[in-house]
């Protein structure tokens, strides 16, 4: 919302934020004219009015014809009477807000109509309750019909006092209104009607912001004076005000029961729908967890996306604020390239499970996408300087159909083998151990279903705090300076060792229980002679000769590296010429079972 001066716009702005706080489905009322240095379009034109035609109240310590000029954008001027403002009850009937635009000769209006605003036992400015009963909204185009809006203890003194309208009584975070209620409603258009559902929380609470609301539009009005040449005092202030902001609000958990759509998407029927979301309460520098249940999606006669489940989990910016207050007065495009990495939120990551996806193959018209993902899960933690220390990344039951003719060699072998469906997951976790100077890989881990998995963990050694550092040389070097300690390798056969069998028996004219022994001797015979020297080569060799035949269906390997800290780089760039180079810097065993 934006008109032609600060003086003339700060009404309407603290209108809009005074209903906004209070009624989410409150409008937003402007004047906007648009410039541009360049061959632009011709500005828009947008004038608004408000119709009031009553306003009821009994025992009001401020009177009918104030509180009209205060709901029509007049609150800046008596914000000091609204804080204490006493009533034993405030009913408007209904306001009518016209919004007209004009561009050339095109022009568009909007009307929106809120019936029953009613506020009750109103004592210092605290309303016990506070309900609208309804909102609607034409625009020719567009119509929208929302229910019942209601919340109480509205604390209107503490709401001017957020945005510096009114001297705060204390600089902590206090209730604003509590019980919020929306009961949804529905929205149509050209292509598509939606319904949504109702919307609650708990309490929602604020603080004073430490740049008032008129320093915040006189801020907004010098970066729109000239917004391809802003003066570095102005982003700084910007900036410094946005970390503010990012501290001054906390809420209960918000529950929505969810939305669905029905429209018309180039010809076919489009449906849209998701069953609920629930955002966890925000606290001051932490942006909540977002987790919507059951979204839906299908155009009929091309494609689907199923959704169970979808979590964001929380992202904690506290690093990035403390960072945001120290910007300079002079601050310049270079400071942020020289703090990107500071700036980065420490996202927690986030989880998804039961996606189903069928969409045409935009690369093979006569092809189709078609995938299902269990689960999935990223989780990251322990942020050093922007890089998360640890890391868990994992998924199960990714199914997909293993397509023929792809000229990937992979994907080639997998058919020979007669699998035309893959069932498959993985994992990876991993983390920085600060006391040991460690990389602990906890897990490395593929599998598939009815085939084999493959599992690894171990140590990384000589990882010190430099790998984190915000200089790329040092980071570079302290990479360079790492060396894997340990490394433990599990194979478990789930069936891929007789697919194979059967496709080289198939060829060689014989079965599968006769190649058996023969393969398991010569593996056994291939590690010994690999080994020869190494202590428990025999040991070994009879393990892997156990899980080749058979008789063992897992095979565990563990390697230690025998001098501390352990192989690094130039251990392995010497193996690439002779890789037994690395047997006499280890200790090996193997297990069957």
């Amino acid at each position: 919302m934006f008109v032609n001066s600060p003086a003339s716009r700060l009404p309407a702005l603290a209108a809009a934020c005074l209903l906004s706080v209070a009624l989410p489905a409150a409008p937003a009322l402007a004047k906007e004219k648009t410039k541009s240095k360049q061959a632009a379009p011709a500005a828009i034109e947008v004038d608004y009015s408000i119709s009031i035609p009553v306003v009821d109240t009994v025992d009001s310590s401020i009177s009918d014809e104030t509180l009209t000029a205060i709901l029509a954008g007049a609150v800046a001027e008596y914000a000091d009477e609204l804080a204490g403002l006493d009533a034993t009850s405030i009913t408007v009937p209904e306001i009518v807000v016209t919004v007209t635009s004009q561009r050339d000769d095109t022009e568009n209006r909007a009307v929106v109509t809120f019936t029953d605003l009613v506020l009750t036992d109103i004592v210092d400015g605290v309303a016990g309750s506070v309900s609208l009963g309804r909102t609607l909204m034409e625009t020719g185009e567009t119509d929208a019909d929302f229910g019942a809006v209601s919340a109480a203890n509205f604390d209107i003194g503490q709401m001017l006092a957020v945005y510096g309208l009114v001297e705060a009584g204390s600089p902590a975070i206090e209730t604003i209104y509590t019980d919020f209620s929306a009961t949804g409603g529905t929205m149509r258009a050209e292509d598509v009607d939606c319904t949504f559902g109702a919307i609650t929380g708990a309490e929602f609470k604020a603080r004073p912001l430490k740049t008032s609301f008129a320093e915040m539009t006189a801020l907004v009005q010098a970066m729109e004076d000239d917004p391809d040449d802003f003066d570095p005092a102005l982003i700084g202030q910007f900036v410094r005000m946005y970390a503010d902001i990012l501290t001054a609000f906390e809420t209960s958990e918000v529950t929505f029961e969810g939305m669905s759509c029905e429209g018309v998407e180039d010809g076919s029927a489009l449906r849209f729908n998701i069953a609920g979301m629930v955002m966890g309460g925000m606290s001051p520098g932490v942006y909540p967890s977002i987790s919507m249940n059951r979204l839906d999606v299908e155009i009929e006669g091309d494609g689907s996306v199923l959704l169970d489940n979808l979590t964001i989990k929380q992202t904690d910016l506290s690093n990035t604020i403390a960072l945001l207050e120290t910007v300079p007065d002079d601050v310049d495009a270079a400071w942020f390239d020289d703090n990107a990495r500071l700036l980065m939120p420490s996202m927690e990551g986030f989880a998804l499970s039961g996606l189903a996806v069928d969409v045409p193959d935009p690369d093979d018209e006569d092809a189709r996408i078609k995938v299902n993902v269990g689960a999935f899960d990223l989780t990251l933690g322990a942020y050093r300087n922007g890089i998360p220390t640890a890391l868990d990344v994992s998924a199960s039951n990714i199914q997909a159909p293993v397509p023929e003719d792809t000229g990937d060699e992979a994907l080639d072998q997998l058919r020979a083998l007669g699998i035309t469906e893959v069932d498959a997951g993985f994992r990876l976790a991993a983390a920085w151990n600060e006391a040991t100077n460690s990389i602990d890989i906890e897990e490395v881990s593929a599998s598939g279903v009815d085939l084999a998995s493959v599992t690894l963990a171990g140590t990384i050694a000589n990882a010190t705090a430099d790998l984190f550092d915000l200089n790329e040389n040092t980071a570079l070097a302290a990479a360079m300076g790492v060396a894997v300690k340990s490394l433990n390798a599990s194979v478990v056969d789930d069936g891929l060792a007789d697919l194979i069998l059967a496709i080289a028996a198939t060829e060689q004219g014989g079965d599968p229980a006769t190649l058996r022994p023969i393969y398991a001797d010569l593996a056994k015979g291939t590690v010994i002679g690999l080994l020869a020297g190494v202590a428990d080569a025999a040991k070994m060799g009879d393990a892997v000769a156990a899980f080749v035949s058979g008789t063992a269906k897992t095979l565990e390997i563990a390697i230690t590296a025998k001098d501390d800290p352990g192989l690094g780089i130039a251990d392995f760039m010497a193996a690439e010429d002779d890789p037994t180079s690395l047997l006499g810097k280890v200790n090996i065993s193997a297990e069957s079972k």
